[in-house]
């Protein structure tokens, strides 16, 4: 089969589908405010990412919080260790925390988004319709889910650093590891922390956190829809371009401001009296920033950055394809007004 043959199949085939998922959609999400199909669509390409990268994240975070045992590893030597002293479900340990977290999370992320932009676009004409655009509204909505969602964030560091030996096996003699969980879940977690601190101890940490994803979101929707305009017309709809532009805008916006997410981690771990790791104690972001590099070198700083790259490739390739695929299944007309091609 020749190429102009292969592409009228493919032309057919997507017309096909694309007829009969228009055809189900009238059937039953016609009257479905745009901003539900949004959050919908948002909630399932978090869901999605955060799971297929789950045992990675569990890594780094060990690695960020500089956990005995675990921060000279290697990735396979970590995995392996995991195993070891928890077995496979050990790999997803605080994922069912943070699936709880990243689908208001990213709901509210990919939601606010478009309603930002739109806003923006309809009431600031000067600034323009292109990526400058998506800048402002992913840097906003970055900021707003980020607040509405903490605590289950904090909840769930707090969930995958604690490393249990459920196996009875201390050969590594390694201090870290309890024969017993401190926490029974994500509900416990929140309740004593609760206990512990009142609300601004469910919100430790957040200081960085909001430094870091207000430039992180922005440039990662900016990226994202600046590198498909640059992508020729007739491959705009494609899979594996999604993917790589998913990919590419991920990998840039986390390496600016991977540091942030490193003294987030430590203040989370840390308790209400000190944030500390290391008999260090963190008072605000900037200070954190400094100990650290003082305390445990500037390295530190960009522990698991390898693995956070093998990462966030899958996580944000999945997230930003599923969601633009689920926009199409859901028919959400684009908030985009002229030259960008949100999505199909």
């Amino acid at each position: 089969m020749d190429s102009s043959q292969g592409s009228t199949l493919s032309t057919n085939v997507t017309g096909l589908v694309d007829s009969s998922s228009v055809h189900r959609d009238v059937c039953h999400l016609g009257s479905m405010p745009v901003y539900v199909k949004e959050l919908i669509a948002g909630g399932v390409a978090g869901a999605l990412a955060k799971t297929a990268v789950a045992p990675l994240e569990r890594v780094k975070i060990l690695w960020q919080t500089r956990t005995e045992g675990f921060h000279s590893l290697g990735v396979r030597q970590s995995v392996n260790k995991l195993l070891k002293h928890e077995g496979f479900l050990g790999l997803y340990k605080g994922n069912g925390a943070s699936i709880i977290r990243i689908i208001p999370y990213a709901a509210l992320h990919f939601m606010t988004y478009e309603q930002y932009k739109c806003w923006i676009l309809d009431n600031c004409p000067s600034l323009g319709s292109g990526p400058f655009i998506d800048l402002l509204a992913g840097s906003a909505a970055g900021g707003t889910s980020a607040l509405c969602t903490y605590p289950l964030d904090l909840a769930r560091t707090k969930l995958a650093y604690e490393v249990v030996d459920v196996r009875g096996s201390f050969k590594d003699g390694m201090k870290s590891f309890h024969p017993r969980p401190a926490y029974n879940g994500l509900k416990d977690v929140l309740t004593s922390v609760y206990k512990e601190g009142g609300v601004r101890a469910l919100y430790r940490g957040v200081g960085p956190t909001l430094t870091g994803i207000l430039p992180y979101a922005g440039l990662k929707f900016y990226m994202y829809e600046e590198l498909k305009t640059h992508v020729p017309e007739e491959h705009q709809k494609s899979i594996v371009m999604r993917l790589a532009c998913g990919a590419l805008a991920g990998l840039f916006g986390q390496t600016l401001t991977y540091p942030l997410d490193v003294v987030k981690r430590q203040m989370q771990v840390g308790n209400p009296q000190s944030s500390s790791i290391g008999n260090t104690s963190f008072r605000n972001t900037f200070d954190g920033l400094t100990t650290i590099v003082r305390n445990q070198g500037w390295r530190q700083l960009f522990a698991g950055i390898s693995i956070n790259y093998i990462r966030i490739v899958p996580s944000a390739a999945i997230s930003f394809t599923t969601y633009d695929m689920m926009k199409a299944w859901l028919c959400i007309p684009p908030r985009q007004k002229s030259q960008s091609v949100s999505a199909a």
